[in-house]
């Protein structure tokens, strides 16, 4: 018995380490010999973890992150305390995987922020999809833009309930004022995934549009974002009817 007992902790033991997998298996290896692009969303991770746990080693443990948070968005609109909480990670760990996805954004940042230029509806969503589908609360947020549509700054102004009556219209275009942006574009989130307009939508929409008109300052157009998908107001119609 004491011998079956032996082999038993033994097997469970196995794959511990990165290093107890084939030199062919390991991410890191693989990472250098062929490149970053070729490494699955686990194996990237477990490079981050680098040990796993007995029965577990550090590429399973990433895939059951990803399979506990629902993929690597779900990692990302996860707390830190709630990454922390997970068997096996702890905060050194959590705190390498929330820096690696917050490195990730900044780098996006710099690629599209810098001297972005507001083309369409989708230029706008791409360039705040990444940050707003990891927020649990609602945000609203307003892309200010020069005469060229030039993106000059993103103003994170509200978070929570967000309605006509909650929001302070003239707050939305403080920062346009004060930087003689030309125009903006309003953009808020709806963590439920979905990004189907409410009627409240429509009518701080319908306020945003006719405050804009007394400014002379032009509104772009009103997103609303949801879960990789978003609905621009202007493409339908709601709330930028002709004065």
């Amino acid at each position: 018995m004491a011998g079956q007992q032996s082999k038993n902790t033994r097997e469970q033991a196995v794959y511990y380490r990165i290093t107890d997998l084939q030199a062919s298996e390991r991410p890191r290896e693989r990472l250098a010999e062929i490149g970053a692009h070729a490494l699955n969303t686990a194996e990237l991770l477990a490079i981050l973890l680098r040990t796993g746990l007995p029965g577990e080693n550090a590429v399973q443990l990433g895939q059951r992150l990803l399979h506990t948070f629902g993929g690597l968005r779900g990692l990302h609109r996860a707390s830190f305390s709630e990454v922390c909480a997970q068997h096996g990670v702890g905060e050194a760990k959590a705190a390498q995987i929330k820096a690696a996805i917050e490195l990730g954004k900044r780098l996006r940042d710099d690629d599209e922020e810098e001297g972005r230029i507001i083309h369409s509806p989708s230029d706008a969503a791409d360039l705040v999809m990444y940050d707003m589908v990891g927020l649990v609360q609602e945000n609203l947020w307003v892309i200010l833009t020069d005469t060229r549509n030039r993106v000059i700054s993103i103003e994170k102004l509200y978070q929570g309930s967000l309605n006509a009556s909650t929001v302070r219209v003239a707050e939305l275009f403080r920062a346009a004022i004060i930087r003689n942006a030309a125009s903006i574009l309003v953009v808020h989130n709806h963590p439920s995934g979905d990004p189907t307009p409410s009627p409240e939508d429509i009518a701080l929409t319908r306020a945003v549009v006719q405050a804009g008109r007394l400014l002379d300052i032009q509104v772009l157009d009103h997103l609303v974002i949801g879960r990789k998908r978003y609905v621009s107001l202007k493409e339908r119609g709601l709330g930028f009817e002709a004065p």
